[in-house]
């Protein structure tokens, strides 16, 4: 182990060790922000800076950013839900027309698109491990991901989630004390390589601004996992949730920014436009023979909780929308019935694209009633703000929902 590796190592003990600290870990926001931020930074973390860097090459942390601050904007059309749209739910006759049914379609079409993220999550897994044991064969990749999502669906269905959900708080922890070794290695990186940064570009892919806009919004997927804060009312009150998903879009975005905007020396080295998903494991090696391995560990807790996570919304959204037609553990199994027909019949990155659409479909429907609460509001300088940007937000969402391609195209 040479002292670079030793340093990395010893970067990442002592992030874990600050996070599992007793400080860090009863305090009751932290454990708020810890939801919503688990499902922001999924290994789509992973992913983002590779495929950015081959649609718009140079300027792929400003794509980031431009994403993250969306995301944001997004999430403020959560956080007026939560604020103004809740509390009118236990009175239905006082919401406009139209809010009531809004909100039915939103939860079915959230269990959608968790149901297509389950696939993405499981299937990115598969990727990870099989890469860590070299097998680069899609169909065993496939059948992986299969197994993995029979197990959790039949876990579900006859025993419920619990038992699995408890690995989430740990895997955050672990994911995140890896990420900041990630970090300080690609700074560390960044610095060796300054002096011939400049004469290295990141292999581009050919085509006009319209086709890279279409797959910067199927790439949305990377940033969601905010509205989960929308779903805690049971633990948190409303100003706690609303911080706290605040807080947990910031870090979020803070680290996805900084992650590509230190990444990019680094991806001059892909090999081509086209990269897998776990391109930047293999590219991880050139920092640190260590770093692969972390990586590894990170993305496989990280997905596999994501997965469970999701897998355990959506079936109680499922339970919700039919009005307990179908019951959470039956929702279970649909989840993964579906997730299993994605992997079978879609790559990676055409599912990295579904989910995108599928999410954006939700905020579109969550703008659509925030619209028209905000119409509703006494106040009617806010009133028209709130209106000009919720409109403004359900048009670029439509646009997704309707153009977001595949980074593949």
């Amino acid at each position: 182990m040479t002292i670079e590796d030793g340093f990395l190592l010893t970067a990442a003990i002592v992030a874990a060790a600050w996070l599992f600290s007793p400080q860090i870990r009863k305090s009751h926001t932290w454990r708020a922000t810890v939801t919503p931020l688990a499902s922001i930074i999924g290994s789509g973390f992973l992913v983002s800076g590779p495929l950015l860097a081959v649609i718009v090459g140079k300027w792929a942390p400003i794509a980031m950013l431009a994403i993250g601050l969306l995301a944001f904007a997004i999430g403020g059309i959560i956080r007026f839900n939560i604020r103004h749209l809740e509390p009118l739910l236990d009175r239905p006759s006082e919401l406009p027309r139209g809010v009531l049914t809004g909100e039915r379609l939103s939860n079915i079409s959230l269990s959608a698109a968790y149901a297509v993220s389950i696939a993405f999550y499981l299937r990115l897994l598969a990727s990870f491990v099989l890469h860590g044991f070299n097998v680069h064969e899609e169909w065993i990749g496939d059948l992986l991901t299969t197994v993995i999502l029979l197990f959790i669906g039949i876990a579900g269905y006859f025993r419920g989630l619990e038992t699995l959900e408890k690995m989430e708080k740990f895997s955050v922890t672990v994911k995140l004390a890896i990420i900041a070794a990630l970090l300080l290695g690609l700074g560390i990186f960044d610095m060796s390589e300054f002096s011939d940064i400049m004469d290295r570009a990141v292999p581009t892919k050919d085509g006009d601004w319209f086709a890279r806009l279409r797959e910067l919004a199927g790439l949305l997927l990377i940033v969601q996992g905010f509205e989960t804060s929308r779903y805690l009312s049971a633990e948190y009150d409303t100003d706690t949730r609303i911080n706290t998903m605040r807080q947990a879009q910031f870090v979020s975005g803070v680290i996805y920014v900084v992650f590509v905007l230190l990444a990019m020396p680094l991806l001059t080295h892909l090999e081509n436009t086209v990269p897998d998903e776990t391109a930047i494991i293999e590219l991880a090696k050139l920092i640190s023979p260590v770093l692969p391995a972390l990586l590894i560990v990170a993305a496989v807790m990280s997905q596999f909780s994501a997965a469970v996570a999701d897998t355990a919304g959506g079936g109680g959204l499922l339970e919700e929308a039919t009005k307990n037609k179908v019951s959470a553990n039956s929702g279970y199994l649909i989840m993964t019935a579906i997730a299993i027909a994605l992997v079978w019949t879609a790559d990676i990155f055409q599912i990295i694209s579904i989910a995108s659409r599928a999410f954006a479909f939700y905020y579109l429907l969550q703008g659509v009633s925030a619209l028209l609460i905000a119409r509703k509001a006494p106040n009617k300088i806010c009133r028209r703000a709130d209106c000009l940007r919720f409109g403004a937000l359900i048009a670029i969402l439509a646009f997704v929902v309707i153009f977001g391609i595949g980074a593949e195209g």
